[in-house]
């Protein structure tokens, strides 16, 4: 089954998880982009996540680990792509190799087991959820791309197209301080939305 959202920034593996405290989320890939069309007739672009299905790995409880939780697997993989302590870990419970792991903490672990599935029934039309996932990887951006600066006079014998300025005072504090906006690495981490949900 397949998912849509609101929004563009996830690229291959994303988390969703429903916005309330103590709940177990479902792992997804993204698919791609496509819009849906409203009464108005408005077009809205949506982000296609194909999630799940998922299976519960492990179950941790108060008695051993300390706080109750489950471990879920996402996207069978090869063995040979395994490592070795991970394949053990999934081998022990008679499940097969599984590419991702994910834990989340739960009230009670009484109506779970070890192999059972997860899937998008979980989740209902229109529910507001939140999805993490890797942004999409830019590569090395300027000041202008990756915080919108404005850019200086492009005429009358400017120099300062597209420089990021000044980066800070002069002889005190004589330092550039800590989270100056400069250029850098644009996407390529983590980032959670809030986004509505549509079941397909």
């Amino acid at each position: 089954m397949y998912k849509i959202f609101f929004d563009d920034f996830i690229n291959a593996i994303c988390i969703i998880s429903k916005k309330k405290s103590m709940t177990i989320g479902i792992l997804g890939t993204k698919v791609g982009m496509t819009q849906i069309f409203d009464d108005s007739g408005f077009a809205i672009p949506v982000t296609v996540i194909k999630a799940g299905p998922c299976m519960i790995t492990q179950i941790k409880s108060t008695e051993n680990e300390g706080y109750n939780a489950i471990q879920i697997g996402y996207a069978e993989s090869s063995p040979q792509k395994m490592t070795k302590p991970r394949l053990g870990h999934l081998t022990k419970s008679n499940l097969p190799p599984l590419k991702h792991l994910k834990e989340y903490k739960v009230d009670s672990t009484n109506s779970l087991s070890i192999a059972q599935k997860i899937t998008v029934d979980s989740f209902e039309v229109g529910q507001n959820v939140s999805i993490s996932g890797t942004t999409i990887g830019k590569g090395f951006a300027g000041t202008v791309k990756r915080y919108n600066f404005t850019r200086g006079p492009m005429t009358h014998g400017s120099k300062n197209h597209r420089e990021p300025g000044s980066i800070g005072q002069g002889s005190t504090p004589a330092k550039v301080h800590k989270g100056k906006k400069m250029a850098g690495r644009l996407g390529g981490k983590k980032t959670t939305k809030k986004l509505r949900s549509y079941l397909y």
